[in-house]
């Protein structure tokens, strides 16, 4: 298909020469290598920009404990993390794709701490550097700090397009992202639904808004509801400290056990969620499973019922609200069971309804989290014995927040271009038709100048002009 054509300038590896070809659609056209400063990855510059106006990395480095000898330091922290959430958020997910970019000249701008035309000069941290990082942040001086980003980098999305205006209420959603692990990692699990190995963390996000908003990792075989009587009060008492504002969680049928509940009732924090049918609920339900008189309706409905029910569990009663659908093809009513402890006056049963299927957002926020980044662990000092499962668990949950923070940058600009163009933007489409733009660099009497494509010239304009309105956190 293709003239291959010898170039003798090109040098030799392993005893073949690269070579400029000619496509047989178009002898017009000669393809060859000419070495010069381009990149199809400038949007990693409108990354950082973003990443710099929420203050996360500066603020990250003032707090981190860094145990390496000064001299000795090559590359900081900081320009560390800088690169593995830039990577990320630009589709490079593994470690190793640094050094596939070590020769990019954006990407040792966009990385580096140094200014001017220094970055291009530097060499840009290796696999194994970024591997050392993982463990550095994973260790109990820094883990909690990394979380702690992640609640900046969420309110800084939050305020930076309102004035700096704090939401006032809030709904935190919980569920469980099964994450597939690569190789025997400590602590994963074999899962027969899924078919592989698997780590089952938590993740708690704000399905009006779309941030995420902390992330839990938990062993392979861990139930849906462990660990999450401690973390989500945790989580909300962290989530109100930094906003002000009043937040209720919002919860699925896994996670509305008794521990749970009777965790977040002492916390006097409000809750809804869905229970699973069993016969106690169905001998309840059963009075109120009647079809209304009248012909059949042609359009499905449904209709709330408020009931109270203890469990056998239960120290005490709880207020259920009953949701019965009718559908016009179906002989039987169908129903379904929501527990809270939210106000009857303030939020009649339809109210409450309302807002539990709201979490449909969520999850489809959580599917964009694992398709965009493409979310896998395997963060682990292979071929070491000695290494504790506690040490391999804390390095692949410094990864997951590291991509959890990386979709929040993506967000940022998702957000800033929506409320630009008014059209709505999925992060897979951001990324492959705003930031994935070629550019050429050259330098020049110590400037640097990007040229970018044509293809920067239908969306970078919107950004550009909204970029200024994100301001960093005092």
């Amino acid at each position: 298909m293709f003239r291959q054509e010898p170039d003798p300038r090109e040098p030799s590896a392993m005893g073949e020469s690269l070579s400029t070809w000619t496509p047989s659609c178009n002898g017009s056209v000669r393809v060859e290598l000419s070495g010069h400063r381009t990149t199809s990855d400038s949007g990693a510059l409108l990354l950082r920009e973003a990443l710099d106006s929420s203050g996360v990395i500066e603020a990250l480095g003032d707090n981190l404990v860094d145990a390496r000898h000064p001299l000795r330091i090559r590359h900081s922290l900081t320009s560390q993390i800088r690169t593995l959430v830039l990577q990320r958020a630009m589709g490079w997910i593994d470690l190793s794709d640094t050094d596939m970019l070590r020769r990019d000249p954006l990407w040792q701008l966009a990385c580096s701490d140094a200014r001017g035309v220094t970055p291009l000069a530097q060499e840009r941290p290796s696999q194994a550097t970024l591997s050392r990082l993982l463990t550095c942040l994973g260790h109990n001086d820094n883990i909690d700090v990394v979380h702690e980003g992640l609640l900046r980098l969420v309110l800084w999305r939050l305020t930076s397009l309102k004035n700096g205006e704090r939401p006032k209420q809030l709904t935190l959603d919980i569920d469980g992202l099964p994450i597939e692990v690569h190789g025997h990692q400590g602590g994963s699990a074999y899962h027969g639904l899924y078919g592989t190995r698997i780590y089952s963390p938590l993740v708690a996000s704000l399905a009006e808004t779309g941030d995420m908003v902390g992330g839990l990792l938990r062993e392979g075989n861990a139930g849906p509801a462990e660990n999450a009587d401690t973390w989500i009060p945790h989580l909300v008492t962290r989530l109100n400290e930094s906003t002000g504002a009043q937040v209720r969680v919002r919860i699925d049928a896994g996670f509305t056990d008794n521990d749970t509940l009777e965790a977040l009732e002492e916390r006097d924090i409000e809750y809804l969620g869905r229970l699973r049918s069993h016969k106690g609920l169905q001998k309840l339900a059963a009075p109120y499973l009647k079809r209304p008189r009248g012909r059949p309706p042609e359009q499905p409905r449904e209709w709330c019922h408020d009931l109270e029910y203890q469990a056998g569990s239960w120290p005490a009663p709880r207020r259920v609200v009953l949701v019965v659908q009718e559908r016009p093809d179906d002989l039987l009513l169908h129903a379904f069971f929501l527990v809270t402890n939210l106000g009857k006056f303030d939020w009649p049963p339809e109210k409450v309804l309302a807002l539990y299927r709201k979490r449909g957002s969520a999850e489809a926020h959580m599917g964009e989290v694992k398709s965009a980044l493409d979310v896998h662990l395997s963060s682990t000092d292979r071929g070491a014995s000695t290494v504790q499962v506690q040490d391999v668990m804390a390095r692949n949950e410094v990864s997951l927040l590291l991509s959890l923070y990386a979709y929040q940058v993506l967000h940022g600009l998702r957000c800033l271009l929506v409320r630009q163009t008014r059209q709505g933007w999925s992060l897979s489409r951001l990324r492959e038709q705003v930031l994935k733009v070629a550019a050429t660099l050259k330098l020049h009497a110590r400037r640097i100048t990007v040229h970018l494509g044509d293809a920067a010239d239908k969306w970078w304009p919107a950004l550009l002009k909204g970029l200024p309105k994100l301001t960093a956190l005092g």
